[in-house]
């Protein structure tokens, strides 16, 4: 029987590097430097450096990061912002636990991020612009809307030149969910150059969970922006409000992220451009591989995006059966994400229901995940090509 093919490694990079983390351990160990110091300083400064933004705040989790930036970013108690009802719940809870209220757009058909011509659309169907002030508000509820934070869904960049643009119009505020997107590029038309997601808008979040390209061995996350005051705000908020020890400015959180995560990731940071290289020419032989199956879209990579491919995404109206025969052949997968947020139980009561956003629903029926890591072989490819081949 072939040699199962896992979803992702997580076990031979760290083999690669094992005296290198084991070396982080050391320093702690030794300098009782578990929380802040300089291992925390030496991380946020190479991957500020990394997303060529100014501040990098690194933080326990993305949720953390993504709901620090709204906050420290403006975001008040009542107001709305728009996202997308294909993401993980973080992008979404992190905006109630800031005190605001979600508002979804459907997405686009082939990048399965924000539609610009959607959020377009919801702004000027149901909301209008405040002549005096310039604030926007939600006709329907009365609410003002604030912001709109576009996702970076699976390593892929969201077409950020428009959605700036339209926000600008609107007067609202960008916040960049770059929790699945570290290194990945935009070519910005608008300023004729590339830019390094997560430095395009106000803030942006980023997480570090172990299965994303840029993973700590546990929970972390980072706020980065190039805005000096939402950047002195983050750190009051990851730290109980304090701005010296002992100092409360606000109430904040207990939201640091520790010196040995910050070491590893440190470790592990100098690795990712050679990963992220390794899984775009990964997603390239799966193109290749994956072309003559006239039953299978594989993923869409526009001109002006260089995704990092956290995930490899294809879509299929058998999913169900390809699925299966690839878990008898060893093969594992997963589903991200089965169930778009709109519907989910846990937004049982928001106006937003079943049947508002058909790109979404759809899409969310037809798609799949295959293995995807920087250690990936072509002979576990060729496999896995031939796997959803015979199914398809």
């Amino acid at each position: 029987m072939p040699k199962p093919i896992p979803f992702l490694d997580l076990v031979s990079p760290h083999k690669e590097l094992k005296n290198e983390l084991l070396a982080v351990l050391e320093q702690a160990i030794d300098n009782a430097g578990y929380v802040g110091g300089p291992m925390v300083k030496n991380f946020e400064d190479e991957f500020a450096h990394f997303c060529n933004t100014r501040h990098c705040i690194a933080v326990n989790s993305g949720t953390d990061a993504l709901r620090f930036a709204y906050i420290a970013g403006g975001v008040l108690p009542g107001d709305e912002i728009i996202t997308v009802p294909n993401t993980f719940i973080a992008t979404t809870e992190s905006i109630s636990q800031a005190g605001a209220q979600v508002v979804f757009v459907d997405i686009d058909e082939r990048t399965y991020n924000m539609d610009p011509a959607k959020l377009r659309e919801f702004l000027e169907s149901h909301c209008v612009k405040d002549a005096a002030t310039g604030k926007t508000r939600n006709k329907l509820s009365g609410r003002p809307v604030t912001a709109v934070v576009p996702v970076h869904l699976y390593g892929q960049p969201a077409d950020m030149d428009a959605i700036i643009a339209i926000a600008a119009d609107w007067n609202l505020t960008v916040f960049e969910d770059a929790c699945q997107a570290h290194g990945a590029e935009y070519y910005s038309g608008e300023r004729n150059r590339w830019y390094k997601v997560g430095s395009l808008g106000k803030a942006a979040a980023f997480s570090f969970y172990p299965g994303k390209n840029l993973g700590a061995l546990g929970e972390g996350g980072a706020i980065t922006t190039d805005n000096d005051e939402i950047a002195r705000i983050c750190r009051m908020l990851r730290d109980h409000g304090q701005a010296q020890k002992y100092y409360h400015d606000i109430e904040g959180y207990n939201g640091r992220l520790d010196a040995i995560q910050c070491g590893f990731l440190s470790v592990k940071l100098k690795k990712l451009p050679e990963w992220n290289e390794a899984r775009r020419r990964h997603a390239a032989t799966y193109n290749r591989l994956l072309a003559p199956l006239k039953e299978i879209i594989v993923p869409f990579e526009p001109a002006w995006s260089r995704g990092v491919y956290h995930l490899y995404v294809v879509r299929a109206k058998n999913r169900e059966g390809i699925q299966k025969k690839l878990t008898g052949k060893g093969i594992s997968t997963a589903l991200h994400y089965p169930v778009p947020l709109h519907e989910q139980k846990a937004y049982a009561t928001h106006l937003q229901r079943n049947g508002g956003f058909p790109v979404a629903e759809r899409c969310a029926k037809e798609i799949l995940s295959l293995p995807m890591f920087p250690g990936l072989t072509e002979d576990q490819m060729r496999e896995v090509a031939e796997a959803v081949g015979y199914a398809a």
